[in-house]
């Protein structure tokens, strides 16, 4: 037990937090005056150690506060709950805007763009490359013509909106800023997040573009300028989901993503900026998997570890600068074809450890995905999922509810553990970039995903509805389709934008942006030019490839 002195410090500790949360409730109310379970027992708002020992304050301390373990908002969802963002998007603009509506009346508190794939790595709808692709695993969009569809009667300054593109990530954003500008909504009013964490890609998912030094330019640029103009904006989401799809552990999410996000903070040093100017606007994006403690434990060694990553690496003292915020998705590679239904219940469980987690945000897959895009039902039934964790379970009614178990504590430290082994690993071969150009992280995912498909495949693991549990003869679900005609609409869409256009405006833009790619100026205020002019996605990449280069894959 703890001395003392550690007892008086607790204790002065604690006090202070106290005072300073019944500060923030004058400004910002809980969402009731009293919580109680069912049986009328008082919820407190945090449950803490009758006898606290030493190490207490350094390895959890108060939640608001450094090093953040039991989450960084004071009251946690007392206050308010965390984001129901749905991930939507499929065929045109128009389609995926009825959806957007749909989820919204449902109850869904903010928005998330699925991009297809042409989008996703920079070619129009007409390009022989998107040939077969239109439209199939997002939204199809080329120009601002589009965009403009995909908002039609949705104010952006009400709304929060998160994007789910990287390589082309600068364009995307400007397209939504030039939305919002001829909905006369100023840029400062904006919020939500572009995903733009391009080193994932190169490790995991595969969508990129450009090599790793200009990407990073990008990014930088896209840093500098939300600080300055978008200020609301989470200007990157790095990304371990991607890494947890492609079949890594729960301690390899946790350390390449940080791994990769010490080298955009670098990089961000690097190009002038203060960190304490952008780093409050990093957020992280997380995996939720099926072993329930692991991942609870997971987001919290991962807030832990990053604010001692920006507290001691790189001497933030905003305290913002060291908070992880992180929304979080369900875990795709989990979802079976099999007995789709039993996705439903994987789902739930995946979310409840998400929000136990502290989550801020949060996407639950629908039980059909395994097979298609989610029907309109489907989505449905992964918003009510969180609903009913948010308004049914209690769940939410205390901070940090499972802090001071036994068993979330130690898988806690050992997971740190084990993510600082990978990152000290990381900058001995150089750092994330270097790392990855050496194959390093790709082969570890490799390896992992590896050993559980032998387990699978060997029965240790148990996939019910797999390798255990099946029905003979099972009854496909309806699914979604996609009108393959939707490629002609979206070509014939495109080439009466560019017989309509100024297309004298076009070219002088792209060539302003292929001078400036020439050189170090700040790429976004020539890209969001070109936006304007109605220059489309694949036309201001195409001058980025033509600078850039393309990247080949390790």
């Amino acid at each position: 037990m703890a001395c003392g002195m550690a007892v008086e410090t607790f204790d002065a500790r604690y006090a202070a937090w106290k005072a300073k949360t019944e500060e923030l409730l004058k400004k910002v109310p809980e969402r009731k005056e009293a919580f109680t379970t069912s049986s009328g027992i008082e919820v407190e708002r945090l449950y803490l150690p009758k006898n606290p020992d030493e190490a207490y304050l350094e390895k959890l301390g108060f939640p608001g506060e450094y090093p953040f373990t039991r989450g960084i908002q004071p009251t946690m969802y007392r206050g308010k709950f965390w984001t129901m963002r749905q991930y939507a998007g499929y065929g045109t603009a128009e389609e995926t805007n009825r959806r957007f509506r749909y989820l919204l009346e449902q109850g869904q508190t903010g928005l998330s763009v699925a991009f297809d794939l042409p989008t996703q790595i920079g070619y129009d709808s007409d390009h022989p490359m998107a040939l077969g692709e239109v439209g199939k695993v997002g939204v199809a969009i080329d120009s601002l013509e589009d965009m403009e569809a995909l908002f039609e009667g949705i104010p952006l300054d009400r709304v929060s909106t998160s994007m789910t593109i990287n390589a082309p990530a600068a364009i995307l954003l400007a397209m939504y800023i030039a939305v919002a500008e001829k909905q006369g909504v100023p840029a400062d009013k904006l919020s939500g997040t572009i995903q733009n964490d391009i080193l994932k890609e190169y490790i995991a998912r595969g969508t990129y573009i450009f090599p790793p030094k200009p990407s990073m330019r990008l990014i930088t640029d896209i840093f500098a300028y939300c600080s300055a103009h978008v200020p609301k904006w989470n200007t990157i989401s790095i990304s371990g989901y991607h890494i947890r799809e492609a079949g890594s552990t729960a301690v390899q999410e946790v350390a390449f993503t940080l791994a990769n996000a010490i080298a955009y903070v670098e990089a961000a040093l690097a190009a002038g900026l203060e960190v304490d100017q952008f780093a409050p606007r990093l957020a992280f994006f997380f995996n939720a998997h099926n072993h329930f403690f692991e991942e609870i434990a997971k987001f919290r060694a991962a807030r832990r570890m990053w604010a001692k990553i920006m507290k001691e690496r790189f001497g933030a003292k905003n305290p913002r600068s060291m908070m992880l915020r992180f929304h979080t998705q369900t875990g795709g590679s989990t979802l079976t074809a099999q007995q789709p239904d039993n996705n439903i219940v994987r789902v739930a469980l995946q979310a409840l450890a998400a929000v136990l987690g502290g989550t801020q945000s949060l996407h639950t897959n629908a039980r059909d995905e395994a097979l298609a895009l989610p029907t309109e039902e489907s989505a449905r039934i992964a918003l009510r999922t969180q609903q009913i964790i948010a308004y049914e379970t209690g769940v939410a009614d205390t901070v940090d509810p499972l802090g001071g178990s036994y068993y979330v504590e130690a898988l806690t430290d050992r997971i740190e553990e084990e993510a600082w082994a990978y990152i000290r690993k990381i900058d001995e071969l150089g750092g994330a970039v270097a790392a990855i150009e050496q194959g390093y992280q790709q082969r570890e995912i490799r390896k992992a995903a590896y050993e559980t498909q032998r387990k699978i495949e060997s029965g240790e693991l148990v996939v019910v509805g797999v390798n255990k549990f099946r029905l003979e003869n099972e009854k496909q679900p309806e699914l979604l389709r996609v009108d393959p005609a939707i490629a002609e609409k979206q070509k014939a869409k495109l080439e009466r934008l560019r017989q309509k256009r100024d297309n004298a405006l076009v070219a002088k833009r792209l060539e302003a942006l292929r001078k400036a790619a020439r050189g170090t100026e700040n790429l976004m205020p020539y890209i969001l030019d070109a936006v304007r002019a109605y220059c489309t996605v694949g036309e201001i990449c195409g001058v980025l490839r033509e600078e850039f280069g393309e990247y080949q894959g390790v």
